[in-house]
């Protein structure tokens, strides 16, 4: 590899994020510079690694770089040297407090880099502002209050000039010493009009917002606070050099009463203190993460990834720590012991301690914080009557005991629980010791059977057995037709249960046919909705329908009963799938419920029709009639179905709020699934436009995913994560889980979501302008669709490798790349009927060939390439696409000194594009230079005027 290859490759390195990936590129390049002869190759790679090392999480490192330069500055000045003085200058800022930070290094080392710093900066004429600055950090280092006020004072007053830190970095420090000595507001005033300017350095606004954190709490800037705490997390999350930093917004959790996400944080980023980029910076996240444990319980667990010889584990919270105290004590002790103080203990024993303070403050985007807004109904469409309060039941000081029974079986019949409970609590109290006939008895059987019923939830056996005993004490009454409902009910609740289904179901149908015969009216309604709901727990969805049916036919003798059947059959329906009778069927049963003034009711068919309806903005009418009303086990459902609808409705804002409520719900609730819940929401924000929001949901629900074990979830959601992160600019971040996935999705039956996740990955490579890289994701995702039997995605992928190639600068590789371009085009040649996506494909793969054919010169085999593309494109209305293969193709008979066919074609083509777009520009630039080429000066010399274009452009 010639020098050359090397420069180019350093140049590359520039432009990659700080990381493990740039600093393993540097390394690389130092050993090849120094295998060659160029000093100051070897000389300018190692300027690189020093400010890769100190803000790529690896500081120790930078000690050596930064030596061997100074070194060589120092002992054979060079011409090449000069341009790096400033660099080198600045890097002692970087080193002191570097040194500051690992306590096997001494101090007077420290001291005595300061002093050097200082000869050099006024040697060469810079001011000592920074200097000073530096001065008083050692001191704030050492807890010698009077020494950095000092030097502070000294700081402020010298003027700033190229050395200085940015605009952003000093005023961090600055606020950083006026919250030590309790300034809060005066340091909320200094920074407020740097937050206000432009922060263009690579620590910063992250910096300076950390360092609001404590005094935007303490002064009552809550939101800023919160703000705050967001948008610097959001910088800091993914850059391992900011470890100390992460400590801090972890201790901002812990402190506003947010033990939830204290502990997701530590989780997060607990692997990072095995590669702790400083020991000053485990430190103190050891000391953060231990406080922050120790508010939750201890029996929870973290887990904790392998390291050298430690396994990876699920790690009680109590020992972790423990654990992470010991370590932040002992690495104190260490610091103390080289600075002579016992400043740097104190502190780690005041973080040890820390706690919540003050009032909560809310920081999860996935959680209530504020009141649920009220349902917005547009203007349009009236609101539907909620459902009337229905008067609270009394029950009679006087009553007799049939009095009583019957009061309680009627509320039992018009969904009274609570009068059914009193009625039934006076019975017992006033009649429960006193003699009374045997079918008093025998009813009070069965409304304990009721009770039962009611309160049984998914454990039946209960209400089973209390009706098997009423059942009994009514046949020894001789009361048949009682015996009968009995036994229909029994009956329906034993096919809650396998075992149960054929005395069940015996039991069901042998009540219809008694009732049918002896019973009135409303109980030959009744036993049919019971024969119902029994086929309906054994899910034999068609015979219920029937039972549903006949039940129907009779129930409006009693509208609550035919309230109740409206219902069971629209719940039958939609199992069917019976789409149009299962939406006719829920606007019934909804509008019977309003009738009935039921509110669990009406929730139960307001929930139906949003689901059954395809507009959206009817399903959000549908829920914000039962929003305030929705009886308390029904407002999660509520919710999730109305956040729905409204994103369906294009109202994503407004979903936002319904599915932080339902993510409330679930957790407040103790129930199962809030992490799905909170992908939702975290897709909700995104199409809000509340990218950082729906960023820190996803990281949350991918985290609970993970720990659930639902890995196919937490795939979905890793996917939706990385075009959160792609939109938030955050290409790393995108990239990193878009590799995850594919190496997650390795199994066979996942091959073509692997291909998706690559190709996705290369989108991003490409759109960035890193080709090289762009084109190995895109090969990679073609391969996997290859193995997966789906020719026109690996074509598509091809094609874009190919691009990717011409566009590196790699044209022997994209010249190589043409005939597996061919070959996937091929395989989808003589389709009986060609699609128009296939069309299309390969349409644009020939157009992506030509560019390559170009490129190397061979304009004729290009134009035979693009031969008849534009009317393919135009044939399924790929308008625009056909107009850029025009202009190409114009591009192409030019450069094959065919002026007189390129003009005809490119004025029309010009005619047809916008005026001023950039394929109008490009196209009059081809003409004008055609028109040249064909002695038509005047004419050329118009077109340029016309389009406003320079000859020379």
């Amino acid at each position: 590899m010639s020098d050359d290859d090397l420069w180019r490759m350093l140049y590359e390195t520039d432009n990659m994020p700080f990381g493990a990936g740039q600093i393993a590129a540097l390394e690389q390049l130092i050993r090849r510079a120094d295998a060659g002869d160029d000093r100051h190759l070897s000389f300018a790679v190692r300027i690189s690694a020093t400010t890769a090392y100190t803000f790529g999480g690896e500081p120790a490192k930078s000690f050596v770089t930064f030596s061997w330069c100074l070194g060589e500055y120092d002992r054979d000045p060079q011409p090449y040297h000069q341009r790096y003085t400033h660099q080198l200058l600045w890097f002692f800022k970087h080193m002191v407090t570097a040194m500051l930070a690992f306590p096997e290094l001494p101090l007077d080392r420290a001291y005595a880099v300061l002093d050097d710093m200082e000869r050099r900066y006024r040697e060469s004429g810079h001011s000592l502002q920074a200097v000073y600055k530096h001065r008083h950090l050692v001191a704030v280092h050492l807890g010698a209050e009077a020494e950095a006020a000092q030097w502070y004072r000294r700081w402020m007053t010298t003027p700033r000039d190229a050395l200085s830190d940015c605009a952003g970095c000093d005023p961090t420090a600055q606020v950083k010493h006026l919250v030590q000595q309790g300034l809060h507001q005066e340091a909320v005033a200094l920074a407020e009009p740097v937050l206000a300017g432009r922060l263009s350095c690579a620590e910063q606004p992250q910096a300076i917002l950390t360092a609001l954190l404590t005094p935007y709490r303490e002064t009552g800037r809550t939101d800023a606070a919160r703000d705050a705490h967001r948008e610097a997390y959001r910088q800091l999350r993914g850059r391992l050099s900011d470890l100390w930093e992460i400590a801090d917004h972890i201790e901002f959790c812990t402190v506003t009463g947010n033990e939830a996400r204290a502990l997701e944080l530590v989780e997060r980023h607990l692997d990072w203190l095995d590669r702790a980029p400083s020991p000053g910076a485990a430190m103190n996240f050891a000391a953060a993460g231990s406080a922050a444990l120790r508010q939750v319980s201890g029996e929870l667990t973290v887990h904790r990834r392998a390291f050298g010889d430690r396994p990876a584990a699920d790690v009680p919270v109590g020992a972790l720590a423990e654990e992470l105290a010991g370590t932040a004590t002992a690495l104190a002790a260490r610091f103390d012991a080289r600075n002579g103080t016992a400043y740097q203990s104190e502190l780690i024993t005041r973080r040890l301690a820390g706690g919540p303070v003050g009032e909560h403050l809310p920081l999860s985007a996935s959680l209530r914080r504020r009141a649920v807004p009220a349902p917005r109904t547009g203007a349009e469409t009236p609101a539907a009557p909620a459902p009337v309060a229905r008067p609270a039941v009394t029950v009679p000081a006087q009553a007799t005991a049939e009095e009583l029974l019957a009061l309680a079986d009627e509320c039992w019949r018009t969904h009274r629980r609570d009068g059914l409970v009193d009625a039934l609590r006076a019975y017992d109290e006033r009649y429960g010791d006193a003699e009374l006939p045997d079918t008093a008895r025998a009813w009070r059987l069965e409304l304990r059977a009721a009770e039962f019923t009611e309160a049984a939830g998914d454990d039946a056996s209960l209400a089973i057995e209390a009706n098997r005993a009423a059942l009994a004490a009514w046949r020894e009454v001789s009361d048949p037709v009682r015996a009968q409902v009995v036994a229909g009910r029994l009956g329906s609740l034993l096919c809650l249960t396998e075992e149960g289904e054929s005395e069940g179901l015996a039991l069901a149908r042998e009540s219809v046919e008694q009732l049918a015969v002896h019973g009135d009216q409303r109980e030959r309604a009744a036993a049919w909705d019971r024969l119902g709901l029994a086929y309906v727990y054994r899910e034999r969805w068609a015979d219920a329908f029937e039972a549903f049916g006949r039940a129907a036919a009779e129930a409006d003798v009693d509208p609550w009963l035919a309230g109740r059947v409206a219902l069971h059959r629209m719940n039958v329906l939609e199992e069917l799938a019976r789409a149009e009778e299962f939406r006719e069927a829920a606007a019934h049963a909804r509008r019977l419920s309003r009738e009935l003034g039921d509110a669990e009711m009406l929730t139960v068919a307001c929930l139906a029709y949003a689901r059954s309806v395809d507009d959206p903005a009817e399903a959000v009418d549908a829920c914000d009639e039962v929003l305030a009303s929705a009886p308390p086990g029904a407002r999660l459902p509520m919710r999730v179905t109305r956040g729905r609808a409204l994103l369906a409705a294009d109202r994503a804002g407004e979903a936002v709020d319904d599915f932080v409520e339902a993510v409330t719900l679930c957790v407040e609730q103790g129930l199962p699934g809030d992490a799905l819940l909170r992908m939702e929401l975290a897709g909700a924000y995104r199409l809000a436009g509340r990218l950082g929001e729906a960023a820190e949901v996803a990281e949350e629900a991918v985290l609970g995913l993970d720990r659930a074990g639902a890995q196919a979830e937490a795939d979905r959601c890793r996917h939706l994560l990385a075009g959160i992160y792609h939109g938030l600019g955050e290409i790393e971040l995108a990239l990193g889980l878009l590799d995850q996935l594919a190496d997650n999705l390795d199994g066979p039956d996942n091959l073509p979501h692997r291909g998706q996740a690559l190709e996705e990955a290369g989108g991003i490579l490409y759109d960035a302008d890193r080709d090289a890289q762009a084109a190995q994701r895109f090969a990679v995702a073609a391969s996997a669709y290859r193995l997966a039997g789906h020719p026109l995605d690996e074509l598509r992928a091809r094609r874009r490798e190919l691009l990717a190639l011409h566009w590196a600068g790699d044209l022997p590789a994209a010249v190589a790349a043409i005939e597996v371009v061919d070959a996937a085009a091929e395989a989808l040649a003589d389709l009986p009927e060609e699609p128009p996506v296939v069309t299309y494909e390969r349409a644009m793969a020939a157009d992506a060939v030509a560019r390559v054919l170009t490129a190397e010169e061979r304009p004729t085999a290009a134009l035979e390439r693009v031969a008849g593309v534009p009317e393919r494109l135009r044939a399924i209305e790929a308008f625009g696409e056909a107009a850029q293969v025009e202009v190409f193709t114009g591009e192409l008979l030019l450069r094959d000194e065919r002026p007189a066919e390129a003009e005809p074609l490119l004025r029309r083509v010009l005619g047809g594009l916008p005026t001023g777009s950039r394929p109008a520009a490009q196209a009059a630039w081809l003409l004008a230079r055609a028109l040249d080429d064909l002695g038509r000066s005047a004419e050329a010399a118009k077109v340029r005027a016309e389009h406003g274009i320079e000859e020379d452009d």
